[in-house]
């Protein structure tokens, strides 16, 4: 599964907290919204690939979220997040245009699984391929091409899903860390000197054809990928 804008619609913190965290480091981009009227806000100014909504909030249930936007027009999927199991909970959530339903406590593993179903069932899994245009830099995901300005570049296979993962994440900084268990899937024992060295890779065959560089680093953070329409 690709990078996704998701929000999560939490009152309690700690949950919300947490499963941001967990999200980014899966390779997310996350919003946050405590309430009701702040997610629907989101929701509509920041069009998330899926929202995340708790049903018990302290202003509007996240039903009654759920039944605004779809009244607006927009189809965000939606999974629920409930603390309470009833059937008839879980039918009240699917009748009002939500997209599946979890009940707490959850696992990020199983989070992750409904989020990828539910991207599949709906259309829009980012996985049936599309292209990733940032700035002069393009990926095509079928073809498995990289390109800037129009230029065809050549990228071994560890060196196209460093670079698509940079890119599916623009204007966020991605640590070492994140980039090691995303790309690699496992640590290296902490060698993060592995991903300087394909950082590396990369600029010496991107860089001649853009007119600026497009890997950015950040001193003791790591690297990113700035769009040109971020200030």
């Amino acid at each position: 599964m690709d990078a996704l804008k998701v929000l999560v619609v939490d009152d309690e913190p700690n949950i919300r907290d947490l499963l941001a965290a967990s999200l980014r480091f899966a390779g997310h981009q996350v919003l946050t919204a405590p309430n009701g009227n702040d997610a629907i806000t989101k929701i509509v100014e920041t069009q998330p690939d899926i929202v995340l909504l708790d049903v018990m909030l302290p202003d509007i249930s996240g039903f009654g979220v759920t039944k605004k936007i779809r009244g607006m027009g927009i189809e965000t999927p939606i999974l629920f997040l409930t603390a309470r199991d009833d059937t008839e909970d879980k039918v009240a959530g699917l009748t009002v245009g939500g997209d599946d339903y979890v009940t707490k406590p959850f696992s990020l593993d199983e989070i992750l699984a409904r989020i990828s179903a539910i991207m599949r069932r709906t259309g829009k899994d980012s996985d049936a391929g599309s292209l990733i245009r940032v700035g002069e830099l393009e990926i095509n995901e079928d073809a498995h091409e990289v390109s800037v300005a129009g230029t065809t570049v050549e990228l071994s296979p560890t060196e196209y899903q460093l670079l698509r993962y940079l890119a599916s994440n623009p204007n966020r900084v991605l640590t070492k860390a994140q980039i090691l268990d995303h790309v690699w899937e496992y640590d290296f024992n902490g060698e993060m000197g592995i991903v300087e060295s394909y950082v590396s890779y990369l600029r010496k065959k991107l860089d001649p054809l853009s007119t600026e560089p497009i890997i950015i680093t950040k001193r003791g953070v790591g690297y990113m990928i700035r769009s040109p329409k971020a200030n």
